[in-house]
């Protein structure tokens, strides 16, 4: 029987990999493994960063609050979702879901913004040089990224706020985390639609801003690039440059295919699937993307190394 508009719910149940319980033993491994990782991996990011002089620069002092982000961003999905597999309970209060959504909105938002001030930062490196220590100081810096979480809370309120206004019909979540289209799709008929198209427009503004930023950022970047005539300049400028691009790519093609596909080749449980790239190995990666494209990165790694 399907439960009216009036009905109220104590709990959402999060079907997560219900589907195959006996998979519950060797997921808890990997999302285990993939979490202890994650911590460590951007915690000696953040620590090599933090001890090293020579990072102590705006490029690098993004790329910790970028790490931290990551940090973040898993402690938010995979404490719960190791909890439901281990213990079976796979109910979670509505409060607790919705703030959930909240702060994954939000840092997972903040990912894509901290990446477009990155690329700003590169984008004055290469094109102005004698100028950049004066335009990426530390007061522009904070003004950026207070302006960053700003926008990204107002976008996560705004997605609470439309997504409550509707009253639900279900309480059967089919995903492993509170995520903003499962739960549109437990809201009841009459004026849904309109409201997924309100929260789905405002989400494209939010969401492909900073990737607009960047692409301009890195044409402007290759057009200065193409412009200089020493070979190692180059060489030098696309290799400080290739693992934000590279994390760029991994982010964005994620998030374009999981949220801005057509609705006809939706399917619960391979968008379950495809959610733990983002959520769970995209992160992992990331360190290692810092470490093995980063020049800077790998001589601290092998000064600390001597050191040792």
């Amino acid at each position: 029987m399907e439960p009216s508009e009036n009905t109220t719910f104590a709990s959402f149940i999060l079907l997560g990999f219900s589907d195959t319980p006996h998979l519950r033993l060797p997921l808890s491994c990997f999302f285990l493994a993939s979490y202890i990782l994650c911590i460590a991996g951007n915690a000696f990011i953040l620590m090599l960063i933090v001890s090293q002089l020579q990072l102590h620069t705006p490029m690098y002092v993004l790329m910790g609050k970028l790490a931290f982000i990551d940090i973040c961003f898993t402690t938010i999905i995979i404490p719960r979702t190791l909890y439901g597999l281990l213990s079976g309970d796979i109910h979670i209060s509505i409060y607790g879901c919705f703030v959930q959504l909240f702060l994954f909105l939000a840092v997972a938002n903040m990912d894509s913004y901290l990446l477009a001030i990155m690329a700003f930062d590169r984008y004055c490196a290469v094109c102005f040089p004698l100028r950049y220590l004066m335009i990426m100081n530390s007061r522009t810096c904070i003004s950026l990224v207070t302006f960053c979480w700003t926008t990204v809370c107002l976008h996560s309120s705004f997605c609470i706020v439309l997504t409550t206004y509707r009253p639900l019909c279900g309480w059967v979540i089919q995903h492993y985390f509170c995520d903003l289209p499962v739960l549109l799709q437990l809201s009841c008929s009459g004026g849904s639609e309109t409201l997924s198209q309100g929260i789905f427009i405002e989400a494209s503004i939010v969401v492909f801003s900073p990737m607009l930023f960047i692409l301009v950022s890195y044409v402007l970047i290759i057009r200065a690039v193409l412009a200089l005539k020493s070979t190692k300049g180059m060489r030098k400028t696309f290799s400080t440059c290739s693992s934000h691009l590279t994390m760029v790519i991994l982010l964005y093609s994620t998030i374009i295919f999981m949220y801005f596909r057509p609705s006809s080749i939706y399917s619960p449980t391979y968008d379950r699937d495809i959610s733990v790239v983002y959520s769970v190995i995209i992160p992992v990666l990331n360190p290692c993307i810092y470490s093995l494209r980063n020049k800077d990165i790998k001589n601290s790694i092998r000064k600390i190394l001597k050191q040792i």
